[in-house]
């Protein structure tokens, strides 16, 4: 795992109440730019040690996230360790709340894989700093909707670069890797911009939703799914899914998706950049839920959240995009090597703001 002391991590904290069985970790990374703000997953880790180090990754590709989306926010993440299909509960889920309360606004939480809106509404009982919450508490409800749009908008930008329009998605071939809440959702924009569409998922009832759609073919898991002549690789599950493996056997000429940490190691990017496969960094292009839930956490004292609002700000992940490519091309640089520079320039230029005392509240 590495020395967590090295990571660069502001705050780190454990949770743990043992009347309800919650394990869970909070981390922080950076609040330079704002609170914290990034979801909670929940899962059934192998190890201690995994769920740690999964927290440490996310948290520091939310920071990068919300600083490339122009959002006055840090970056931080929290894992609930465990099956939510088995553990999860009322007390569970207030618990962590309590624990996110403790942390007095440095981190703002928020859905993420494993838990859902209603998760929210309940550690929203609990503290002010949860969001994602349904539209009858006032929140922006499923984020992951506007997650896949920003998913979309990033591959229409690398349509450009790569076949010199955004509309040249139509008639490829677009393998989605897991069609749970962000893939599901970018499916059918796939299908709208004309693209064909071959899918996989674990999940009988995730696979389910989209077979019966018109130009959407499914198979078996993602081995077969990559055996497909691809145009696009969308990954849309968990991480790690561009391993040195994957990429040699890689049809593909871009990799879009809305996963986090996609790269199983950095040297990844090296290598789908010597192959030619235009790899759109996954912090850049699905910032479009830490969109809506910071359009939601901005809205308690401008009328609440205003989904029109979030999806135009939520639109503009196509001009960063094209702009990340754009650099990385220019200066011969992998596109996340562009987009982590732009991001930590980001960090240190306006978060270099707050050395500065702006007078009493």
């Amino acid at each position: 795992m590495g020395d967590p002391w090295e990571q660069g991590h502001e705050q780190v904290v454990f949770c743990r109440d043992r009347a309800s069985g919650l394990m869970a970790v909070i981390a922080v990374y950076d609040t330079r730019l704002g609170p914290a703000l990034g979801g909670t997953r929940f899962r059934a880790y192998p190890s201690k040690d995994a769920a740690l180090q999964d927290a440490l990754n996310l948290s520091r590709a939310m920071a990068y996230k919300n600083a490339l989306a122009g959002l006055d926010h840090g970056g931080g993440k929290g894992v609930i360790l465990g099956d939510p299909v088995t553990v999860r509960s009322e007390p569970l889920i207030r618990a962590y709340g309590r624990f996110v309360e403790s942390l007095h606004g440095r981190y703002v939480t928020a859905c993420d894989v494993g838990t859902v809106v209603a998760d929210m509404d309940l550690i929203g009982r609990e503290t002010r700093y949860a969001t994602g919450r349904s539209p009858a508490e006032g929140g922006a409800g499923d984020s992951g909707v506007l997650t896949a749009f920003g998913v979309f908008q990033g591959l229409r930008a690398a349509a450009q670069v790569r076949w010199g329009a955004p509309e040249a998605l139509a008639g490829r071939l677009v393998g989605v890797s897991g069609v749970g809440k962000v893939g599901r959702a970018l499916v059918p924009l796939l299908l709208d911009a004309g693209a064909r569409v071959v899918a996989t998922d674990p999940a009988p009832a995730a696979v389910g939703a989209v077979a019966g759609l018109a130009g959407v073919r499914v198979v078996e898991d993602t081995a077969a799914l990559l055996r497909e002549p691809l145009d696009v690789y969308a990954p849309c599950a968990l991480g790690a899914a561009l391993t040195a493996e994957v990429v040699e056997g890689l049809s593909a000429q871009i990799v879009c998706g809305g996963a986090n940490n996609q790269l199983a190691t950095p040297e990844i990017g090296d290598l789908l950049h010597a192959r030619d496969v235009l790899y759109c960094p996954d912090f850049c292009v699905n910032a479009g839920g830490v969109i809506a839930v910071a359009d939601e956490w901005a809205g308690r004292d401008r009328g609440g959240y205003d989904a029109e609002r979030a999806r135009g700000r939520a639109a503009r992940i196509f001009d960063t995009t094209l702009a990340v490519l754009t650099e990385a091309t220019e200066t011969g640089v992998t596109p996340d090597t562009a987009a982590a520079r732009t991001a930590e320039r980001r960090m240190a230029e306006v978060g270099g703001l707050t050395r500065i005392f702006t007078g009493l509240p």
